[in-house]
Parts: C-alpha cells; sequence; structure tokens
C-alpha cells in the first residue's frame, strides 16, 4: 500500500474543508429564511388574533407606512394588499414616535 503524499492529503483536506463551508452556508441560509417565516408568521398572528387591538391597530398602521417602501415587485406588494392597501405607492414616511413600535 502506497503511502499518500503530503500534496494529496493537503488536497483531500482543502476538498473537506470545501465540503463543509458548503454545508455551513446552506445550513447558514436554512436558518436565515425559517427565522424571516417565523417572524412574518408571528407578526401575523399578532394582526389576526391579538388581544391588544391598539397594538394590532399601530402595527397594521406601521406596516401600512413601512411596507410599500421596502417591497420592491408589484406581485410582492399585492401579497401584501390588505395590509397596504392604498398606499403601496406611497413613500415611506419615518419619525421618532415610529422607531418605539
Amino acid at each position: 500500500m502506497a503511502r499518500k503524499t503530503i500534496e494529496q492529503r493537503l488536497g483531500e483536506l482543502e476538498a473537506q474543508r470545501s465540503a463543509l463551508k458548503a454545508r455551513l452556508s446552506k445550513q447558514e441560509r436554512a436558518n436565515d429564511t425559517r427565522r424571516k417565516v417565523l417572524l412574518g408568521a408571528f407578526v401575523l398572528h399578532r394582526l389576526e388574533s391579538s388581544n391588544d387591538g391598539e397594538f394590532a391597530d399601530r402595527l397594521r398602521e406601521w406596516l401600512a407606512r413601512h411596507l410599500p417602501g421596502f417591497l420592491t415587485r408589484a406581485n410582492d406588494k399585492a401579497l401584501f394588499s390588505d395590509l397596504i392597501g392604498k398606499r403601496a405607492n406611497a413613500a415611506p414616511t419615518s419619525t421618532v414616535a415610529e422607531t418605539a413600535l
């Protein structure tokens, strides 16, 4: 049985390193996507079933002001038309009080 050269072993280790980096990157993207989905589900849940009507109204108003500026594609805006309504083309405004939400 022939022994592997140092260069061969380094090449194998580099290939393993690349494979592990790719797996890590894939896992990080999956985690990021899951966080976004869960956060969105939480916000929608609070809007739909909140016992605090004032909070839900403030959240709905905040989304109506800022979501249109975040969404860039018409089909994305259509998905949120129930939240952004007529303000879909309005420019977002920002005040110090809004950042406290």
